[in-house]
């Protein structure tokens, strides 16, 4: 895949800490208390190292002392109980830092995920249908769930370490202002090279979302209940086997290639900082052999110098870390800014119940298409009436639903409710006012009666709702038969789980559709695929007898159904070929009657 051209390397690099807040704040919100202890106790862990120092030069010197003249060890073991304290306090605090971060991490990875999963109930259904959205998805959810913690506790680790060198640089001063110099620039070239293989390694990771994709893609069929029957029964394991240990194969290629090349300027420029260490090191011993400076002394400047190299290593780490978490978390606030249309509708009636459902001169094209699916398509259904839609595969019929249920908007005329453009109405209003069991319909792995119930989330566990569902669904009779009735688990994910028959399934799916009791706009999307023609054809017989007050919509490729709706409308190439009912279309001899009676040929 190509790559996007940089921006200059220092704007690129000074442009990803602007997410450093808005992590900060994500923390915050997420846990005041365990913030301020872990900046609290940050505080107290970058102070404490330069006092452990400083008694360690008292002790020294005080060892001197008493050796050379009092000979009274107890100045010395007061000394060393001081220290001795300073390193508990600091171990103590260095742990509970470890705690705090581990609570946190807990909680911030449930608040993101919880974040990303919230904003993608807001999304419209063309995101879904969109491969560079689930990049954004795929790449937010593999990393961002851990970056913002990553980068708070990188934050405190600048601020520890900074509050740690400014401390060790303050009594280095003492010593030469050179030699606090040369610790703050020792571990510069090593940075750089960390943040220009941080910035490189994000750019791999961003690119090749796709492949990562594909990959999980493999792994699913290779190892879930939906694909298990076709990949067993066509040999397809170990295809997709291949093609899952290829994409892994190539990745790590890339990632071999830059991890070696990150080695071995890291370890190259590392030595830089080991070279100025062993350089003040020298200085420092001929200083103390000159007598410019106490035994005490020297210890201490050696010990700070060694910490405070370590601090400045921290401290540019955490830069370099930062800049890798703040690149990533980019990949977060992309997907949490995805633009999402402001509802446009607010109406939760129309001026005339009684004028049912229009369709004028509705045209559909599906974003990024090169054709329209739809071509003028007008029609009108009123309250007590049924149409019947006819059409080959890929002829709109299930695009007309869509725009019915306002999953999409026409891109050319108007769609009306009881009088009232569907871009009027409330989306939660107008859809509570639907029924719709689509052709791939979702199978649950839920109870029975909650996969009833979710045809209304506000009666989700009305019991007495799911019974009255199952007998309009005609799913009574079989639920009566199963081991806890309502109570069972449906599907093989979990324990005792039970499958169904795909007719079965689907008369849990109409059972579902009438939870929406207020719903006068039935809609069949080839609902009894999985059933024979005659049990088909008495479903929408009992459908149409439950349903004399409302409009019912039928997509089937069975005529022997479809002759019984009120108005049947003939769908070719996303335009309609011919409207009526059964009798005027197989007068006009056109192609609903030579599709019927292709059909009913089959039957003799």
């Amino acid at each position: 895949m190509a790559a996007p051209p940089d921006e200059p390397g220092l704007r690129r690099f000074l442009g990803v800490f602007r997410y450093g807040r808005r992590a900060v704040e994500l923390v915050w919100s997420t846990s005041k208390p365990l913030t301020v202890a872990l900046a609290a106790l940050t505080l107290l862990v970058g102070l404490l190292p330069a006092a452990a120092a400083y008694v360690g030069q008292l002790i020294v010197d005080a060892v001197v002392h008493a050796a050379q003249a009092s000979h009274d060890p107890a100045p010395v073991l007061r000394l060393v109980a001081v220290e001795a304290l300073l390193v508990i306090l600091l171990a103590f605090a260095q742990r509970s830092i470890s705690v705090c971060q581990s609570l946190l991490r807990t909680q911030l990875g449930q608040r993101v995920n919880v974040m990303i999963l919230d904003k993608a109930l807001t999304l419209d259904l063309t995101h879904f249908e969109d491969a560079d959205f689930y990049d954004k998805l795929t790449r937010a959810r593999r990393e961002a769930s851990s970056r913002p913690l990553s980068l708070v506790g990188r934050t405190f680790s600048l601020v520890q370490n900074t509050i740690s060198l400014a401390s060790f640089a303050a009594l280095l001063f003492g010593f030469s202002p050179w030699a606090a110099l040369i610790l703050a620039l020792a571990g510069l070239p090593s940075f750089l090279a960390e943040a220009k293989f941080s910035g490189d390694a994000f750019r791999l990771f961003r690119w090749r979302a796709p492949e990562t994709r594909m990959q999980y893609y493999y792994e699913t069929a290779i190892s879930t209940l939906d694909y298990a029957k076709e990949v067993k029964l066509y040999g397809l394991g170990p295809l997709f086997l291949r093609r899952y240990q290829q994409i892994f194969h190539d990745l790590y290629a890339e990632d071999r290639k830059l991890t070696l090349r990150r080695g071995f300027w890291s370890g190259l420029l590392g030595l830089v900082a080991t070279g100025a260490f062993y350089g003040a090191y020298m200085w420092i011993a001929v200083a103390a052999v000159a007598g410019e400076i106490s035994l005490g002394e020297m210890t201490m400047y050696l010990l700070l110098f060694r910490q405070g190299q370590s601090a400045v290593s921290s401290i540019l780490g955490a830069i370099g870390g930062m800049y890798e978490d703040n690149l990533y978390l980019s990949t977060l606030y992309e997907y949490l800014s995805q633009e999402v249309a402001a509802p446009s509708g607010t109406a939760t009636s129309g001026p005339d119940p009684s004028d049912g459902i229009r369709f004028e001169h509705v045209g559909f094209t599906y974003p990024g298409a090169a054709a329209p699916t739809l071509h003028d398509v007008s029609f009108h259904i009123r309250p007590g009436q049924s149409l019947a839609l006819v059409g080959e595969n890929g002829s709109g019929k299930t695009t007309l639903i869509k725009l019915l249920t306002r999953l999409y908007d026409p891109t050319a005329g108007q769609i009306l409710l009881d009088g009232r453009d569907l871009r009027e109405w409330d989306t939660t209003a107008l859809r509570r006012r639907v029924g719709v069991i689509f052709q791939d319909f979702a199978r649950y792995q839920l109870k029975v009666g909650e996969n009833i119930g979710a045809g209304d989330v506000t009666a989700f566990e009305d019991r007495e709702r799911w019974r009255e569902s199952a007998q309009k669904g005609m799913s009574e009779d079989f639920i009566k038969d199963m081991p806890k009735q309502y109570e069972t688990q449906l599907g093989r994910l979990f324990k005792e789980g039970r499958e169904l028959s795909g007719g079965q399934w689907q008369k849990i799916a109409l059972s579902r559709a009438f939870m929406r009791s207020g719903a006068d706009v039935l809609v069949l999307d080839e609902p009894t695929a999985a059933m024979d023609a005659e049990a088909e054809a008495q479903v929408f017989e009992h459908v149409r007898n439950l349903s004399k007050d409302r409009m019912v919509i039928l997509i089937s490729h069975r005529f022997s159904t479809v002759r019984a709706a009120d108005h049947i409308i003939v769908l070719h190439g996303g335009r309609i070929l011919e409207a009526g009912d059964h009798a005027s279309l197989m007068a006009r001899g056109g192609r609903y009657e030579r599709l019927f009676s292709l059909q009913a040929q089959g039957y003799r």
